[in-house]
């Protein structure tokens, strides 16, 4: 399936934007603790060499782009996004952000979601100069775009300390719907942007990862109060794509369940030809999840072994598998179709 996907798909430009999962180096021009600019990051990339990728090797969005044949976008602070690189798209994610400006305060200087959209703007700006406006238009409109925010905003905000400012002020009932409705208009100011295939990555399973287990889990169990945060942001993610497509009139936002796919990882990890999806492979503490992944930590020797890169992140085992699903995954794991069937229907359109 994959392998003639290569040839059938004309390269349409990529943008990302979002959180560490998808951020490919943006933090590394930012005066940000929230870096992975260090070693043993990217100890299995090309180069092995760290590039500000939060992973071993590759992440999700450099995934996506080898298994369509195209170049991977390059982060847009980076000086190498000039000419015709341009035309690849390009990469506004930025480590430590979340869908609430006031989520990753700690991290300082990170670029907030509404400034990515900003630097969108200005992206469409600087390729006007070079091929023109409505050709810029075209290649906008007949873009993908990924988008992954949410896990921040509780992490990184609501249980980020005990009595937190958010968590003082709303329940987690009710702070879920929030989040929901500033996505909201986060999206729809995105579609405004021109972009007309946009993935939507729901939020994982974020009582289950190793720095959450090395705070609250005694036998490996995951934390109840992040589980249940994802068991009601997921649902209301989808809900709310749903709605917004009906509002638009066409199928332009792609919900993907990442919740799901971890799940299955984290249930059985052996089955997916892991050892352990409790364990980070890099850093310190119990299940590796204390701190953050340096030149110190301990690491492990085979990183395809492991669900976890670090305390946070997937290795690039796991997300190969997350892109697997993307593609050619059932409904569970895609609404309302994945994107191979949203790259069969556009190259027909």
């Amino acid at each position: 399936m994959l392998s003639n996907l290569k040839i059938d798909v004309e390269a349409k430009a990529f943008f990302v934007f979002g959180d560490s999962l998808v951020d490919n180096g943006n933090n590394n021009y930012l005066a940000t603790t929230a870096r992975a600019d260090a070693p043993p990051y990217g100890i299995d990339y090309p180069t092995h060499r760290p590039t500000g990728r939060f992973s071993n090797g590759l992440n999700i969005p450099d995934i996506i782009s080898e298994s369509m044949g195209w170049e991977p976008t390059l982060p847009y602070l980076s000086p190498e996004l000039i000419g015709e690189k341009l035309l690849v798209g390009a990469n506004f994610a930025s480590a430590g952000v979340g869908v609430l400006n006031d989520t990753g305060i700690q991290f300082v200087n990170i670029i907030r979601i509404f400034q990515q959209l900003n630097f969108f703007e200005q992206y469409k700006k600087r390729l006007s100069k070079i091929i023109g406006e409505e050709e810029t238009k075209r290649v906008v409109n007949e873009s993908l775009v990924l988008i992954t925010l949410g896990g921040n905003d509780f992490v990184n905000n609501y249980y980020l300390i005990p009595y937190s400012l958010r968590s003082q002020q709303y329940s987690l009932e009710d702070y879920v719907p929030f989040v929901i409705s500033e996505y909201k208009k986060v999206l729809q100011r995105l579609h405004d942007l021109g972009p007309q295939r946009v993935l939507v990555t729901g939020s994982g399973p974020l009582g289950c990862v190793p720095a959450e287990l090395a705070q609250h889990s005694t036998n490996g169990e995951c934390a109840a109060e992040l589980m249940k945060a994802a068991g009601l942001f997921n649902p209301q993610l989808v809900q709310m794509l749903d709605q917004l497509n009906q509002e638009i009139g066409s199928d332009v936002f792609i919900a993907a369940n990442t919740n799901q796919m971890h799940l299955d990882f984290i249930s059985n990890p052996q089955q997916f030809g892991f050892v352990t999806s409790k364990l980070a492979c890099c850093g310190q503490g119990p299940y590796n999840g204390l701190g953050l992944c340096t030149p110190l930590s301990n690491l492990c020797p085979n990183r395809d072994l492991y669900v976890f890169w670090d305390p946070f992140h997937p290795s690039e085992r796991a997300n190969r598998l997350i892109v697997q699903q993307i593609l050619s995954g059932s409904n569970t794991y895609m609404h309302p179709m994945n994107l191979s069937s949203i790259m069969a229907l556009d190259s027909r359109a």
